[in-house]
Formats: C-alpha cells, sequence, structure tokens
C-alpha cells in the first residue's frame, strides 16, 4: 500500500517493513541518483495545506528532520507527495510523527536558494513511482473495523453549537434536522447542505463542498449523527454558517437508540476513541427525547397521492427516456394502495432482468427522475439499495375506451435539490437495507396489482371530484410536473395537511400546507404597507407626504432658542426664509470628538425645517433628525414623525412604548460616523417601529377554503418593505410576483401551487372567539424574484 501506519510499541515498531530497503543519511542525498531500494527517515516538522494543480492534482508539502544527524549540516528535507498519496497523507500526518519514505525522486530547488548561496534539495513521492509512505504511531483506537486503519491518537476539543464564532475553525457534533445529499455545483465541485442540531438546542446549517464526491458526509436520513473536523464558522445575511476549510473531514453514525455504533466515511484513516463512542451515545438519547422522528420515510403500501416522501427500494430496471428525464424500476416488497401508472418505453432499451420484472410487475414501480438527478441514475447499478428523498406522488387520469375516467399514481422526483431531492446508494450492510431484504424475501409475488384500474367513481369518498374551473381540481392540475412557486425555511420534517382538516381543528397549531392563492388583499401593494410595533404589536400606516408637512409645521410654530445653540455636542447655524412669516430655521451639525465630520458622515438637527428642506438636507448629509426648542434642551417633535431619516426612508418610533430621552444622550454613542438606526433610537428611549407588508391571502387547495394573515418584513418577498414605498423597481418586483401567484383573467387551475407554512391562533373580539391563520418561515422561490 502507499501509506502505512505501524504501530510502535515502547518505541519499537511491532511489523518491520523497511528490511528491504536501505536507508540514507539526508546529507548523500543526490539528484539523477536512483533511490527506487532505499528510503529515508525523520520527525514531521513542518506540514502545509493541501492545495491542488491547475489540472486537479492534489499536492502537499511537509518538512522533515533527520534526528540522528541532527548537528549535521543537512538535516533537514522537504518532501512533496502528489495525487491519490498527497491526499491520504495530509488526513493523518500530525507535527512531530515520524515518518518514512521509501522510493522517491531527488530534485535540486535552484528557485529557492538556501541563505548560504547553496541550492535546496526536495524530494517527490507519488504513486506512479510506486512511494510508499510509513507512519509511526503510539497508540490505537478502541475500536476496529475493516475501513479502519491505525491513527495517531490525538486529541480534539468539540465545540457547543451555542458557543460558535465568527472567523473560526472549529470540531462539531450534531444530530442531522435537514440535509441535501451532495449534487453537482456550478462549478466544479460537489455540494452538500446539512442542517444539524446539538444539546443547545442551536441549529447551524453547514454549506460542504468538495471535489470528491465521497469526501462528503455519508448521511442516509434526518437523526443521523455528524462530527465534523475543521469546520469554518462565519456569517452570511446575519445568519451562521460553517463551510469547509482545509483538512475538512466528517464521520457519520446512526441516531437510532441500540444501533451499532459503526462510523461512516470514505477516508481510511481517522480518530475515533471511546470518548467519541460516549459522544454519540449522548447525542442519541437527547434526540430520542427532544428532536421528532421523521415521518417522510414511507413503504409504497402507506403512500397517498399529493405526497412528497422518501423511499428505500431496490432497483430492478432502468432507460433513457430522454435528455432530461430518466426512467427508474424499483420494488420495496408491497403494493401501492392505488394502481401505479407504467411509462411507455421499447423493452429493447431498457435495462435490468426482464422476466425478473415481469415477474414482479404487481410490485414494482415506475418512477421518473429529472434534470440533475439523470446523470446519478444512469450511474445506478441494477439490483443495488436505494434511497429517493422528497418523491412526489400525483394522481393521472386515465382514460379507457372499455372504461370510465380512471386513476394511476405517478412518482416523480423533479429537477434541482430544494427540499433535499436527489438519490442515494445505500450499503448492504445498513440496517435499514437489512430490514428491506426480509421484506422482499417474504412479498407474496402473486399478490394482484390492482390490475383494473380503479375507476373515479370508487374514488370519490376519499378525495374531492374534478371541479368547475371557480376551484382546484386535485385530479387535472397535480397530474402536472409543477414546483412549488414559495420556498419553505425550516421545520421539513412537517408534514402537508389539507385545508379541510386545519379548518377543523383547534388553535394553537402549525401546518404545511400546498395550495393555490385565490385572492389576496389589498389589491392596491402599496397600502399592504403599515408600521408595526416589536413590543406592544400595534400597526398603524405609514404617513403620507401631505400629512408628514402637516405635522412638521406645526412642530416649527416655536422659533429656536440661541441658548440652545452651539454646544459641546454640535454647532449651529441660523436663517430665515424668505416665505410667508419669514420662518426661523435652524440646522445644528453633531460633532465628532469636538471636531466637524463630513457631510456624508454628519448627523444634523434641524428646527422649524419643511418637508422639502428635509428632504433636500437628506440627500446630502448621513441623518437628519427633527426637533424642536425645549425648555432646557433640544426635543425631538412629536413621535408622529419620523426621529430619523437617512436618505429616503424615515424610521419612526412608537407613542405608547418610548420614553423619550435627552438629545445630548447622543454624545455617549462611541460611533458617530454611521449613525445606526437602532442605536440612536435605544440612546434616546425610542422603541423603533418595523415596517412591514400586511396582506390577506385566501388559499384553496381543492380541499376548503381558508383565510391567512402575512405580516412579513423581507423574508417573504425578499423585498425590505421600508424601500417599496421609495422604489419603483421593487414595486414592479412585487407587482409581478403577485401576477404570478394570482394571474389576472386566467382559471385558478392554472394557478401555480404554493407550498406555506401557517399557524393558528385564538382571537377574541367581545364575547366571540374566533380562530385565525398566519404564514410563516416561507418565502418565494428565488426564481421568481
Amino acid at each position: 500500500m502507499p501509506l502505512e501506519l505501524i504501530k510502535e510499541v515502547n518505541g519499537v515498531p511491532e511489523v518491520q517493513r523497511l528490511s528491504k530497503f536501505q536507508k540514507v543519511d539526508f546529507r548523500s542525498l543526490q539528484p539523477g541518483c536512483d533511490y527506487s531500494k532505499k528510503y529515508i527517515q525523520g520527525e514531521l516538522s513542518l506540514i502545509s495545506s493541501l492545495t491542488y494543480r491547475r489540472n486537479g492534482t492534489a499536492v502537499l508539502k511537509i518538512g522533515l528532520q533527520e534526528k540522528e544527524n541532527s548537528n549535521s549540516e543537512v538535516n533537514t528535507i522537504n518532501v512533496l507527495f502528489f495525487g491519490k498519496l498527497a491526499k491520504d497523507c495530509a488526513d493523518v500526518f500530525y507535527p512531530g510523527d515520524t515518518i518514512a519514505v521509501a522510493r522517491f525522486v531527488v530534485f535540486s530547488g535552484s528557485s529557492s536558494a538556501s541563505s548560504d548561496g547553496k541550492n535546496c534539495l526536495f524530494l517527490k513521492a507519488f504513486e506512479g513511482f510506486r512511494s510508499t509512505v510509513y507512519v509511526y504511531v503510539k497508540s490505537v483506537r478502541n475500536f476496529s473495523s475493516e475501513s479502519m486503519s491505525l491513527v495517531p491518537a490525538t486529541h480534539y476539543t468539540y465545540t457547543p453549537l451555542n458557543q460558535l464564532k465568527d472567523g473560526t475553525v472549529v470540531n462539531v457534533y450534531g444530530v442531522v434536522k435537514f440535509f441535501k445529499p451532495p449534487y453537482l455545483s456550478k462549478g466544479t465541485d460537489y455540494c452538500s447542505v446539512v442542517t444539524i442540531v446539538d444539546e443547545t438546542n442551536v441549529k447551524l446549517t453547514c454549506m460542504l463542498f468538495s471535489g470528491n464526491y465521497e469526501a462528503l458526509p455519508i448521511i442516509y436520513k434526518n437523526g443521523d449523527i455528524v462530527r465534523f473536523h475543521r469546520l469554518k464558522i462565519q456569517v452570511y445575511k446575519n445568519e451562521t454558517q460553517g463551510i469547509t476549510s482545509s483538512g475538512f473531514a466528517s464521520l457519520t453514525f446512526e441516531g437510532t437508540l441500540g444501533a451499532p455504533v459503526i462510523p461512516r466515511t470514505s477516508s481510511k484513516y481517522f480518530n475515533f476513541t471511546t470518548e467519541d463512542h460516549k459522544r454519540v451515545e449522548a447525542l442519541r438519547i437527547w434526540a430520542s427525547n427532544h428532536i421528532p422522528s421523521s415521518s417522510t420515510l414511507l413503504k409504497l403500501c402507506d403512500v397517498q397521492p399529493m405526497q412528497y416522501f422518501d423511499l428505500t427500494c431496490q432497483l430492478l430496471g432502468r432507460a433513457e427516456v430522454d435528455g432530461t428525464s430518466f426512467l427508474l424500476k424499483v420494488w420495496d416488497g408491497t403494493r401501492t394502495p392505488f394502481p401505479s401508472w407504467r411509462v411507455l418505453i421499447d423493452e429493447l432499451v431498457l435495462e435490468g432482468d426482464l422476466s425478473h420484472i415481469h415477474q414482479l410487475q404487481n410490485l414494482a414501480i415506475d418512477i421518473l427522475v429529472y434534470d440533475n438527478h439523470v446523470r446519478v441514475a444512469r450511474s445506478l447499478k441494477i439490483g443495488c439499495f436505494l434511497r429517493l428523498y422528497s418523491l412526489h406522488t400525483k394522481l393521472q387520469s386515465v382514460n379507457s375506451e372499455t372504461q370510465s375516467t380512471c386513476l394511476c399514481l405517478e412518482f416523480h422526483l423533479h429537477g434541482g435539490t430544494s427540499y433535499g431531492r436527489g438519490i442515494r446508494v445505500l450499503p448492504e450492510s445498513n440496517s435499514d437495507v437489512d430490514q428491506l431484504k426480509k421484506v422482499l424475501a417474504s412479498a407474496d409475488l402473486t399478490a394482484n396489482q390492482h390490475l383494473d384500474s380503479v375507476c373515479l367513481s370508487k374514488c370519490e369518498d376519499s378525495f374531492p371530484a374534478a371541479s368547475s374551473s371557480g376551484s382546484v381540481s386535485l385530479f387535472e392540475v397535480e397530474r402536472c410536473q409543477q414546483l412549488s412557486a414559495t420556498i419553505l425555511t425550516d421545520h421539513q420534517y412537517l408534514e402537508k395537511t389539507p385545508l379541510c382538516a386545519i379548518l377543523k381543528q383547534k388553535a394553537p397549531q402549525q401546518y404545511r400546507i400546498r395550495a393555490k392563492l385565490r385572492s389576496y388583499k389589498p389589491r392596491r401593494l402599496f397600502q399592504s404597507v403599515k408600521l408595526h410595533c416589536p413590543e406592544c404589536h400595534t400597526l398603524q400606516e405609514v404617513p403620507r407626504d401631505g400629512d408628514l408637512d402637516i405635522i412638521l409645521q406645526e412642530g416649527a410654530t416655536k422659533s429656536p432658542d440661541t441658548k440652545l445653540q452651539n454646544t459641546s455636542l454640535y454647532d449651529s447655524n441660523v436663517w430665515t426664509t424668505n416665505d410667508q412669516g419669514e420662518r426661523k430655521v435652524a440646522i445644528h451639525f453633531v460633532k465628532n470628538n469636538g471636531i466637524l465630520p463630513l457631510s456624508n458622515e454628519c448627523l444634523i438637527l434641524i428646527e422649524g425645517g419643511a418637508l422639502s428642506e428635509i428632504c433636500k438636507l437628506s440627500n446630502k448629509f448621513h441623518s437628519v433628525i427633527p426637533v424642536r426648542s425645549g425648555n432646557e434642551d433640544l426635543e425631538l417633535l412629536d413621535l408622529s414623525a419620523p426621529f430619523l431619516i437617512q436618505g429616503n426612508i424615515h424610521h419612526y418610533g412608537c407613542k405608547q412604548c418610548s420614553r423619550l430621552k435627552s438629545i445630548q444622550n447622543l454624545n455617549s454613542l462611541v460611533d458617530k460616523t454611521s449613525w445606526i438606526p437602532s442605536s440612536v433610537a435605544e440612546i434616546l428611549g425610542i422603541v423603533p417601529l418595523q415596517y412591514v407588508f400586511v396582506m390577506t391571502f385566501t388559499f384553496d387547495d381543492g380541499t376548503g377554503v381558508l383565510e391567512a394573515y402575512l405580516m412579513d418584513s423581507d423574508k417573504f418577498f425578499q423585498i425590505p418593505a421600508s424601500e417599496i414605498l421609495i422604489n419603483d423597481d421593487l414595486q414592479k418586483s412585487m407587482d409581478m410576483i403577485m401576477d404570478m401567484f394570482c394571474p389576472p383573467g386566467t382559471k385558478i387551475d392554472a394557478y401555480p401551487w404554493l407550498e406555506c407554512f401557517i399557524k393558528s391562533y385564538n382571537v377574541i373580539s367581545g364575547t366571540e372567539q374566533k380562530i385565525c391563520y398566519q404564514i410563516f418561515d416561507t418565502m418565494v422561490a428565488e426564481d421568481l424574484i
């Protein structure tokens, strides 16, 4: 083997691997000599990060120091490893290791001269030259497996997820709450998205990249436990996330209580101690009590139309349908409650044992996979065991000459990776595969699948019949390959609930729905923007320009007090307007450590200014605060006016919750250049109001109609509510989104599906109590924005 680990006992190797080679000293190395039967040995003094050449070849550079001739003029040498050998060595090398390298080539590094002007030597080792690397280790893990090899005992510290800090590289353990199987990214790397949680109840989403598919975590289902080494922490869009860094490594374990603790990894070399074993068991116990078990993994006998689920199955046959779709014939030993569809395809292009497929025709189903999943489907081997994630069932109506309209169940794996869609091959050692094999072995191969398709009339008790064009038809729309125009940002474990069932349940509850937007209010979208207080939860209208101008005029009735001008906080200027009444306007320029800043960093306080004047000043200066002269100090105007104006954005405060403080408190702000609204509000005793969209959506899923309330600042539409009133382009974007949700002049059957989370709550009005619904943790799909 190119890399071997040799255990030392009391400093003596258990095996002698180098007896057939001749050892050479560093000082005797020369370029051009034959070292195919020789080796060098030294202590690892330097190890660099793994790098890659333009052709993708991995390169690892290390420094070895010779122990025996430490006083020699030449007692260190650089060694370069290439290809797979470089990757394997990077996984197991640690400073201080004793390393031996056999079969190598010596080169002179003229570009890297030593301090005395002499050329430096370096060694190259790679598998093409049959180089072998020996690492001497002093201890091994208390665990054995064919896939594990000896590694140095190294102590790792693991960081709880609630103690992660931006810019750090950490080791973590966690339970998988959501994941996407590895998929090819837009570049050359594979990507996997994994969301984990630990006992601190803090979630961490990790974006993991690797040029090697097998190097990414081998996760089979939610609830698995992962160990990540050298995970880099960063903050992106105010959310903490983990990304791969140099040397990233992972182990995955089954999360089921009582299951063997066997790590899954593609690496041959890793540490796993008794402490790790205890950590996995502790997480299993915690997860069993705190994380709901995923109900998305179903058998074929339990599936229903209009459902997304995960399926464990065996591949019987496969065939190319066209460039964007691929057929998989699979079975899991159980029979679907509805007859399954059959994809029409020439048997000549179908790979697999045709006689076996015919024998299992009553238990096998046809699955069409699309787009990015076709590449994976082409690589699958007949007979392998699979897990398909987020498989979609649809009800197809079929017209027959001898029967009335009948129904068949379609199975689709749509393109993309939303909701973790993907395909993963399961090893035969997997516990779910063991269970599947038992089911397959006992399956009744003579069982009749509904050979005569179930007629529509027999299904009317379970599903509503196709309706008129004024409401949603389950059968007509669900047979179309139609993805949701919205995406869910959390709670992926929740199953979809029909609206008719939600309307019969008590509050409070949380639901996942898939429905169409029958209508919405207000129709004039600019009317949907309100101001919301996060403390008292009151809503108020955004003042219009005309109303705001009146508020500012009322605040300008008192002339500026000269005693309150030119203080340690600000310098003041006063002028008299030419309009009727000769209005006096005072501008106070807030200083930064006694010095007036540049206009683009300067906050000004204005007395007596009209709206048009304030708008002009807000475009020149960083921020503007409207004030008036009080008895002892400048005061904020009534909070009907903005407490801070930045450009075209007006920041308002809550009259009920705010407790106004002196303007002089601005002196205590450390940063007097950025003028962050939340910091200004806090220092002045103001509870800031938040711009939000407030809308009512009427949903229809064919089983019922439900009104839900949307209150969102910037997440649902991914458009800031604070900017929608001042930006024509954003208004057009929002109009376009709503027209796509609810196309004017079109029947509802042609509307897109929306997948949303809603929560129910009780509202008491007088003596009456009613249940209301609110949308949460949902956003518009990126391709619609």
